[in-house]
């Protein structure tokens, strides 16, 4: 029997059997099902899940909502995460613990959508290893993990799932209360850090970076950046080893 999943209002389930595509049914499903549509895969190994949105600025502020889903994604998890383990992004969609590469989110747009206009929909898809299950001695991929081997008990995927809608909705909250800054120093604040550099996140979601003592600031676009998952292993299916 399959796990109750339990969202608060306004989202709306929509359960996929094991081996669908949250990530790309929710872009199809998007613009008849509207915003709050979160479709989840019942998978043992992963949590997979995809969230509809429908922004009221144009897309090319717009997909500053990225960082509010990476926000929420490593908030549900640090809420299971056993004391002092550090849960972190590598810019700008990969999430590791402890250095271990876990998973990560994605974000997707119609292909027609005007910049200077709102999308019709935004979806925000992530997928998390809840259980490592390759094959060979420990240590084979160091530099991949998942939640049982990083102590996480009985944190699963519908527990994961549970928790990301809800600080989803805290993350939006916060965003419409003290505005985007408050989004972005939450994001920053979970990458591993620099010495010497200063980080900000511009007004279209480009990754500003300063050299202590230097004039010069480099700047990486978000849309550039979430062409191809950092994280996604396409043969796979899920997140890198």
């Amino acid at each position: 029997m399959a796990e109750p999943i339990r969202l608060p209002p306004p989202f709306t389930l929509v359960r996929l059997r094991e081996g669908g595509d949250a990530f790309a049914h929710a872009c199809r499903i998007a613009t008849e099902s509207g915003a709050g549509t979160l479709v989840y895969v019942g998978r043992f190994d992963l949590a997979e899940f995809a969230v509809v949105l429908q922004p009221d600025e144009p897309l090319r502020t717009a997909r500053r909502a990225f960082y509010a889903g990476m926000v929420a994604l490593t908030d549900a998890l640090r809420a299971y995460a056993p004391p002092n383990k550090a849960v972190a992004i590598d810019w700008p969609d990969g999430v590791r613990i402890d250095g271990g590469l876990v998973g990560g989110g994605r974000l997707g747009w119609p292909m027609s959508a005007d910049e200077d206009e709102p999308p019709a929909w935004l979806v925000f898809g992530a997928m998390i290893r809840t259980v490592a299950m390759t094959d060979g001695e420990p240590g084979v991929h160091p530099l991949a993990s998942a939640l049982d081997e990083e102590g996480f008990g009985e944190a699963g995927a519908a527990q994961v799932t549970e928790s990301f809608s809800r600080y989803l909705m805290l993350a939006f909250d916060n965003w419409r209360i003290d505005g985007f800054d408050g989004v972005a120093r939450e994001y920053l604040s979970r990458m591993p850090r620099e010495r010497q550099t200063v980080r900000r996140i511009d007004e279209h979601g480009g990754l500003l970076t300063r050299r202590i003592g230097t004039d010069v600031t480099e700047r990486i676009e978000l849309t550039t950046a979430l062409a191809t998952p950092s994280w996604l292993d396409p043969r796979l299916g899920g997140p890198r080893l």
